[in-house]
């Protein structure tokens, strides 16, 4: 199988060099979406997925060509991304018990796949037409991957299973997937989780709702697409794809009621300080009570929390790296299955990185709100609106799961293209409005 895998990334790598730039993205992404992230090429004691063996061969291309490189423009998101990526890094050096080599082939697999695949998209999305086509692809690559959701889902067929015998990490097939719910099986595609794979669908769902705003029949196309992505996501019964897609509704039905998005995150914050007032519990114990749709292991995240708290002490300074931290059996487990992103940045490299986190996802949303802002266009608003619902969706269902395979390097995409849209330098070509053959900056266009 690992000749299958080498000849895979070969032949996407050699697409990402013979493609114009934003249909090599493109290819990139696919690949993540489609290949098995539990399949890995072994050179030595070194497995290389192929996600990031085309990542590095398509930030190289951005390297050297004069082109793409003369068009990218530093900004103050990719120095937080920078920094927060140092944070990832060095406390890891000193919590582990692994050989040095070890520990540098596994800091480099992760910066592959967060910082690269983050620059891989500020590099090539630089206007606002690459940005769009790079979307209606990802919108028809998702199709064929929502039907085989539906046919997992329904059947209980997985075509990729079989391929989990030939993974360096391989693992018996876990209950998620033997355990069904409302009569359906929990559909996984090339995926490593039922979670990660309608996660997926959920996080590119505003992107591929914005697509109405497009001329040449796209319209239609958007809410047909819409309605398959939101099929995908659901064929996964998982709650936490649910709840990214109840939130991702909610954030595009308040696009046409803006003025009532400051009063009820007011109203959501001065509840959270009532029922932690009146209830015999912190709030995040009711809120968890109420938000698994599906029901399973809501209690977890509450206690998980709790936890947290309680050996802040031993964690806070540089964490544990990848040690368990032994909250196993106060969970019912018999590992510590860290179930929220924020929590596992803290327990893996300790409060700074908690902090870099939230500095990173807090400028996102500054830049896409001083964007918003801007512009005077709809359409060029609501794409602002697209992204920021798409960040949001992610921070609540990092509440609950945590990121890890294929979908870590899809989000670290999405967050790069938040930088070149937020940038000053994004050309926004308006079609039927603007010439196109001239660039024009977000504070031109407004």
């Amino acid at each position: 199988m690992q000749g299958v895998t080498l000849t895979f990334a070969i032949i996407v790598s050699l697409l990402v060099i013979a493609l114009r730039p934003k249909y090599a993205l493109v290819a990139y992404i696919t690949s993540l979406l489609w290949y098995p992230a539990f399949l890995a090429i072994t050179i030595g004691t070194i497995d290389i997925l192929v996600g990031r063996f085309v990542v590095a061969v398509l930030l190289l291309r951005c390297l050297l060509d004069d082109k793409i490189r003369s068009k990218f423009n530093w900004c103050r998101l990719d120095t937080l991304v920078g920094l927060s990526m140092v944070v990832y890094v060095f406390p890891y050096f000193i919590t582990q018990t692994e050989d040095l080599l070890s520990t540098v082939e596994n800091r480099g697999g992760f910066l592959m796949d967060t910082w690269c695949a983050y620059l891989a998209a500020r590099f090539i999305v630089t206007d606002r037409a690459k940005l769009l086509s790079v979307i209606k692809c990802i919108s028809i690559v998702l199709v064929p991957l929502a039907i085989l959701g539906v046919i997992e889902s329904v059947t209980e067929w997985r075509p990729f299973f079989p391929l989990w015998r030939f993974s360096p990490w391989f693992v018996r097939w876990g209950a998620f997937v033997r355990e069904g719910r409302f009569g359906f099986a929990r559909a996984v595609g090339p995926f490593s989780h039922p979670i990660l794979f309608g996660g997926g669908f959920a996080m590119f769902l505003p992107l591929i709702y914005y697509l109405r705003h497009e001329k040449n029949n796209w319209q239609p196309f958007a809410y047909i697409l819409s309605g398959v992505a939101l099929i995908g996501a659901l064929s996964s019964m998982s709650s936490g794809p649910w709840v990214m897609v109840i939130v991702v509704i909610f954030c595009l039905a308040m696009e046409r009621h803006k003025q009532w998005v400051k009063p009820m995150f007011i109203f959501f914050v001065f509840s959270c300080i009532f029922i932690g007032i009146a209830s015999n519990r912190p709030f995040y114990h009711v809120i968890a009570s109420y938000a698994n749709l599906l029901g399973g292991a809501g209690w977890h995240r509450a206690r998980l929390i709790d936890l947290a708290i309680e050996h802040f002490d031993e964690w806070w300074l540089v964490g544990y790296g990848s040690k368990d931290p032994g909250w196993g059996p106060q969970l019912g487990m018999t590992f510590t299955d860290v179930t929220n992103e924020f929590i596992l940045a803290g327990v893996r490299y300790g409060i700074l990185a908690i902090i870099a986190l939230c500095l990173v996802l807090a400028k996102a949303f500054q830049g896409l709100v001083s964007t918003y802002r801007k512009m005077t266009q709809p359409a060029m608003k609501s794409l602002c609106w697209a992204f920021g619902s798409l960040l949001f969706s992610v921070v609540v269902a990092w509440m609950s799961v945590s990121f890890f395979g294929q979908l870590m390097p899809l989000f670290y995409c999405s967050l790069g293209m938040i930088g070149s849209l937020c940038h000053s330098s994004f050309n926004w070509q308006v079609r039927n409005r603007l010439p196109l053959m001239q660039n024009y900056s977000a504070q031109m266009v407004s």
